[in-house]
């Protein structure tokens, strides 16, 4: 079985598969070889996670194959081509409440227990503090509500009014470790913010104007009111020395600190990319790297699910070192990692993890799919 293939039935597992996604899923099943690999592996990494009786999970895969059929021609109706979650049908209801995790040579070995320590790694959650132009701060979190001049949020999401202003007046909005939160702009434009990072944005646009806002650092997913509706005022995103000129789009932006690139994924629309004498155009599922060392803008083609997934709810990992996967992790959960064991760094990984997952059951996945001895300490994950 490929490694796409793997990665379809991952996705379907745990509610992220596309219209495109079922269609190469179920075509690749029909085959009666490809239908019996699709349940040798899904009893194989079920049973391994979940510790079912066989009976159970031979059930499950089967009412498995008759969905995957049924969601792709109800799929095939909705007509979009945007990655967007659906309600399972209540046959897979168990089966998506887990996520299979594999390791590069889908070897299963038997875990080794972790020493843990009075564990105070949690699960990250909606809350950014909104500074304002006049320098106050306000906490925001899940389950507070307020209210200001120019805006409200009900501790998930703050929403601007569309007014009307001479002077840019800014707002900053900052995620901390473990936290995220979404902002609508005064024109409709919505930003999706992962953990550490911090977006600085007008609280109105002055009409006639472009519409400019800046990533100071972090990751934001964009999907931006078109210019049309706007008298054709352009919309763009600074980061660093890049700026991005958008019309009307759906775009991923990256830039952490502690990462030596910056990564621009386009989902849909069209971008231009300008850093100092260099501009590149951007096609649906491409991304521009641009290299702060170097100062060099590489452009290829990506799996956007892979780069976006995050703003679902979604960890995808694919063919990731373990090292990167505990950098993601870390900023999501607020913990610390050291490597005392260097070779762990290296090792590469393939899965779909869901973000609401405790930090335990995660490393408890990664462990039961190749044996890694781990310790944690208080917010510290120390690998041996």
């Amino acid at each position: 079985m490929s490694k796409k293939i793997e990665k379809l039935i991952v996705k379907y597992l745990t509610n992220a598969a596309t219209t495109a996604d079922l269609d190469i899923l179920s075509e690749w099943i029909n085959e009666p070889e490809h239908e019996r690999l699709f349940k040798s592996y899904v009893e194989t990494y079920y049973a391994v996670i979940c510790s079912m009786k066989k009976n159970d999970y031979q059930k499950t895969v089967e009412e498995l194959l008759r969905t995957i059929r049924k969601e792709k021609s109800f799929l095939h109706q909705l007509k979009t081509n945007v990655i967007y979650k659906y309600a399972a049908a209540a046959s897979v209801v168990l089966m998506i409440t887990f996520t299979i995790f594999l390791n590069k040579d889908n070897s299963t070995n038997l875990a080794t227990d972790p020493i843990i320590v009075d564990n105070q790694i949690q699960t990250g959650t909606y809350k950014a503090t909104l500074t304002l132009a006049s320098g106050e701060e306000l906490s925001l979190a899940k389950g507070n509500t307020i209210q200001t001049q120019n805006a409200s949020s009900n501790g998930e999401e703050i929403v601007y009014s569309n007014i009307s202003n001479d002077v840019n007046i800014y707002n900053h909005l900052t995620i901390p470790r473990g936290g995220q939160f979404m902002v609508k702009l005064s024109d409709g434009t919505k930003i999706w913010l992962n953990s550490e990072s911090q977006l600085k944005y007008p609280v109105s646009f002055i009409e006639g104007g472009d519409r400019e806002v800046q990533l100071l650092y972090g990751e934001a997913y964009f999907d931006v009111s078109p210019s049309t509706n706007h008298n054709g005022s352009k919309f763009k995103v600074l980061s660093g020395t890049q700026s991005i000129e958008v019309l009307g789009t759906k775009f991923n932006l990256k830039a952490y600190k502690d990462e030596s690139a910056m990564y621009t994924t386009l989902v849909e629309g069209k971008v231009a990319i300008m850093v100092n004498d260099t501009k590149e155009i951007l096609k649906p599922n491409e991304q521009a790297t641009f290299n702060n060392k170097t100062k060099s803008l590489e452009v290829r083609t990506v799996d956007v699910f892979d780069e976006i997934s995050w703003k679902d709810g979604v960890f995808s990992f694919n063919d990731m070192p373990l090292k990167k996967i505990m950098s993601v992790l870390s900023r999501w959960y607020d913990f610390d990692v050291n490597f005392e064991n260097k070779n762990l760094e290296s090792v590469n990984f393939n899965g779909v993890l869901r973000k609401n997952y405790t930090f335990e059951q995660i490393m408890s996945i990664i462990n039961n799919t190749n044996d890694i001895t781990y310790e944690i300490t208080g917010k510290t994950v120390i690998f041996k």
